[in-house]
Order: C-alpha cells, then sequence, then structure tokens
C-alpha cells in the first residue's frame, strides 16, 4: 500500500501508541505526516520524543488537515472527541477501535457522508502481533477498506465482519482475550511454583507452552479436540489433570467470561 496523506491517532493510550509504532514500522506514513492527540501532558511529551511526532492536546487541531482520523479514546471520552473531530475533518475516512461505541453513534457526531469504519483490536498489536476485527459503514470505498487494511495490519492479523453486531462478541473473545490468557497464565506458572519449579522457569515454561500450542492449534489446521486428545494418552497425567479442569468447570466460565464481556460491550454502546 502506498503512503497515506496525514494521518491523525486521537489518543495515544496503549492501543494508540501500538498503532503509531506500528504504521511507522511498516512505512505506511512518514514521521512529518503523523500526529497524535493527548490530553495528558507527560504523556504527550513521551510519545512525541519516543516516536518524533507532534502530539497536540487539540483534537480540532490536528484532525483540520488529516486524510485518516482514528480515534482510540476509552469510550467515555469519545463523545467529546467526536464534538471536536466533526467540527474538523472534511472528507476524512475515521477509524474507531473503542469498544462498543457504533457506527451509527460514531456517524451522528459527523458531517453527513463521512467514511467511518468501526474496529477492535487487542493489546498484542503493542509487539505486532495483534488481531483486529472491523466493520464498514455505507459511505466507505473499496479504497478505504484497502487503508483499514494496511493501517490494521501494521498490528497484526486483520478481518472484516459484514454484520456490526458481532463486534460485541470479537470485544468478548480477542479484545478482553489477552486478560483471560494472562490470568490463565498466572496460574499454569503458580502451578509449577507449588510442585517446586522456580518462578523464572515456571513462567518460561507457562509462556512457551502457551506460545506453541496456539502455534501448532493454527498451523496445523486440526481441531483443537483432536490436538488436546493426542496429548492425553490413557491412564495419563494430562488426562488427570483435564478431569480436574472440567470438575472445576475451566470451560464453562470461560465461556461465560466471553459472554459477560460481550454483554458490557453492547452496555457501552447504548
Amino acid at each position: 500500500m502506498e503512503k497515506l496523506p496525514r494521518v491523525a491517532v486521537v489518543g495515544v493510550g496503549n492501543m494508540g501508541e501500538a498503532l503509531i509504532r506500528g504504521f511507522l514500522a511498516k512505512g505506511l506514513v512518514a514521521a512529518s505526516e503523523l500526529v497524535g492527540v493527548e490530553l495528558v501532558a507527560p504523556r504527550a511529551k513521551e510519545m512525541a520524543e519516543k516516536y518524533k511526532i507532534p502530539v497536540l492536546g487539540s483534537v480540532s487541531e490536528a484532525c483540520r488537515e488529516a486524510g485518516v482520523v482514528v480515534l482510540a479514546v476509552k469510550p467515555q471520552d469519545a463523545d467529546r472527541a467526536l464534538a471536536e473531530i466533526g467540527g474538523s475533518i472534511r472528507g476524512a475516512l475515521l477509524l474507531s477501535v473503542c469498544a462498543g461505541i457504533s457506527l451509527a453513534r460514531l456517524a451522528q457526531r459527523l458531517p453527513g457522508g463521512t467514511p467511518v469504519v468501526r474496529a477492535m483490536s487487542n493489546t498484542p498489536a503493542l509487539i505486532g502481533c495483534g488481531a483486529s476485527v472491523y466493520c464498514a459503514g455505507e459511505s466507505v470505498s473499496a479504497g478505504d477498506r484497502n487503508t483499514v487494511d494496511g493501517l490494521l495490519g501494521a498490528v497484526g492479523e486483520v478481518y472484516s465482519v459484514d454484520k456490526e453486531t458481532l463486534l460485541d462478541a470479537v470485544t468478548g473473545l480477542s479484545g478482553s482475550g489477552p486478560a483471560y490468557v494472562f490470568a490463565f497464565l498466572e496460574a499454569l506458572a503458580d502451578g509449577g511454583v507449588l510442585m517446586g519449579l522456580p518462578r523464572q522457569l515456571a513462567r518460561a515454561l507457562a509462556c512457551q507452552t502457551l506460545i506453541g500450542s496456539a502455534c501448532l492449534a493454527r498451523e496445523s489446521g486440526e481441531h483443537t479436540a483432536e490436538l488436546k486428545d493426542r496429548v492425553a494418552s490413557p491412564g495419563g497425567t494430562t488426562i488427570a489433570g483435564l478431569r480436574e479442569l472440567e470438575a472445576r468447570g475451566f470451560r464453562g466460565a470461560v465461556i461465560e467470561a466471553v459472554r459477560v464481556a460481550t454483554a458490557r460491550s453492547r452496555e457501552l454502546g447504548e
């Protein structure tokens, strides 16, 4: 993809920073054509020095000449930011990564005909291993979609859906999912420590076990049930551990976590 016009990233928290880093690393946007917006002065200074880009305190100023505006603020700050964006952009593409903020809510606060895309990414985007899913509004062109694919692709894998309602489930699964995984990793390592392993070794083994298992599941193309059965030999250690997980409701708890996180995402959009 060719280099993009001026890009404004409104909100440079974890996700905003991940996107800025990815855009620059992939050469999608020149540093001179990338601007951030951050109201917390120390954070703004930190990001400006780290990435050698201007980081302003004014949303309207940053968006005035932008061809693409990325909205990456917290959901509770979205309406205030959109009010300033709406008064500044003219024909720019808006890409929102705010959890729970619907396309309709975004469009209502912007000039008519503004192309709007709603996306959900996750924190592994910080190291270029994110999972992003987006849904495009009615005014989004094929060229706009290519732009979004390139932008989100700078921080990991990209998928699209036609039904916006699916983004709440995406939020509950991959948006919130890293926290579930980190909790599992911590518990897995703690189990090793309980059984006598040094903390550093237990943590390293837990991380590599998860990484290797996820890569095997993705690259083999086999069903996870089949992969699980290959590890769980008759009367062995693994089936004994799996029995304990089932007895304590492991899978049901994970499924329920996705359900309630999805429900919360819907509440945020109301």
